[in-house]
């Protein structure tokens, strides 16, 4: 039987700042002891968007109290947690240095194994820390650097069944609002304005519907809201609602035919799978309402569950981080050694072809 195991987690990878203590029991069950989070929204959303240098900056000022506070409030010290977990990629390099370089500081002077995460798996695992969801099961990663449709057989087993071949929908997103003179962070802002805006407006395009791989395009959809701006400039604000709610809407309607047609493969691929199969959706765009009542209604009319964990794990959080290191550690996955590299680029799926959202480098396709 898998021992009771407890991990302290660390994330870095991008503009959150934070750590967790977090509890796996024998049986798989995960209890959260701590969960701190510090945004970096204010510093950046000057600039539009994240600017690297700035958020390593604040996770060096930040990581050291940030890591206390979550013992603290866990009600336990370093001698009480049985391994370190940190984020290793993919993500802004200067970031994934700072908590990588702190969690093996901490691994060696407390004498802790240390798990260098691939902040992706932390993702594609949560539901199993908040619904025990069983494998196999599909996520639909939707972030502003990611936009993934995964398998998940099992931890470490991941199958990448499609990936945007340019921009991620979250920066579709955030360059759509920033072209209509929207704040940072841009998905929150277009999801506000759409809700006032005539969604029939504008037919904006829906990149790759009807074709039979899983891949997601926006470049061109992103291009179609600019040259919709520059021909009725200048822009009233309905203008902008109606620009907000029809490009939302071009978004629905792409992930209703991309989602679906994986749906169906998920079925024709696991036709018993002993229980309902399920859809997980993770990311920070997953928060946005209209996506998500697609993407319920799509699981519905195909007999799946749909999961979408709660919005503070579903954007950038250390307990993610933790629970892939806990589940590393249940099913015997040896730790990192102290050598251990940052990634900026890591894919779940190292078998699958190198694409722009593939989060490795590599040439365009």
């Amino acid at each position: 039987m898998v021992p009771f195991l407890r991990i302290l987690g660390i994330e870095t990878s991008c503009d959150e700042t934070a750590a967790a203590v977090v509890e796996r029991d024998a049986e798989g069950h995960c209890n959260v002891l701590s969960d701190v989070v510090l945004s970096q929204l204010d510093e950046h959303s000057a600039y539009g968007g994240v600017v690297p240098e700035i958020a390593a900056r604040a996770h060096v000022e930040a990581l050291d109290e940030l890591i206390e506070q979550a013992l603290k409030r866990a009600n336990v010290s370093l001698d009480d947690v049985d391994a370190i977990a940190a984020t290793s990629g993919p993500g802004l390099i200067g970031g994934l240095l700072v908590g990588l370089m702190t969690g093996k500081a901490i691994a060696r002077a407390a004498g802790k194994p240390l798990y260098a995460v691939n902040h992706l798996e932390g993702h594609a695992l949560t539901a199993r820390l908040t619904d025990g969801l069983s494998f196999p099961y599909l996520v639909l990663l939707v972030s502003g650097g990611h936009t993934q449709l995964i398998l998940v057989r099992g931890v470490g087993q991941y199958e990448r069944w499609g990936t945007t071949i340019d921009d991620a929908l979250g920066e579709a997103f955030d360059k759509t609002a920033k072209l209509l003179g929207l704040p940072y962070p841009g998905g929150p802002a277009v999801e506000r304005m759409a809700r006032d805006g005539n969604a029939d407006r504008f037919n904006f395009p829906r990149p790759l519907v009807g074709e039979a791989r899983l891949d997601f395009s926006f470049s061109g959809l992103k291009t179609a809201v600019r040259q919709a701006a520059q021909d009725i400039a200048p822009l009233s604000d309905q203008d902008v609602a109606d620009i907000c709610a029809s490009f939302q809407r071009a978004i629905s309607r792409t992930l209703k035919d991309r989602i679906g047609r994986g749906l169906q493969r998920f079925k024709r691929e696991f036709p018993t799978t002993g229980e309902k199969p399920a859809l997980v959706v993770a990311g920070g765009v997953a928060a946005n309402l209209e996506l998500r009542a697609t993407l319920q209604a799509l699981c519905d009319k195909n007999g799946f569950r749909f999961i979408a964990p709660p919005l503070s794990l579903c954007t950038d959080n250390a307990v993610m981080i933790a629970w892939a290191g806990l589940e590393r550690m249940a099913t015997g996955v040896a730790p990192d050694t102290l050598d251990v590299q940052p990634r900026s680029r890591w894919p779940l799926d190292a078998n699958a072809e190198t694409l722009i959202g593939f989060g490795k480098r590599g040439a365009k396709a």
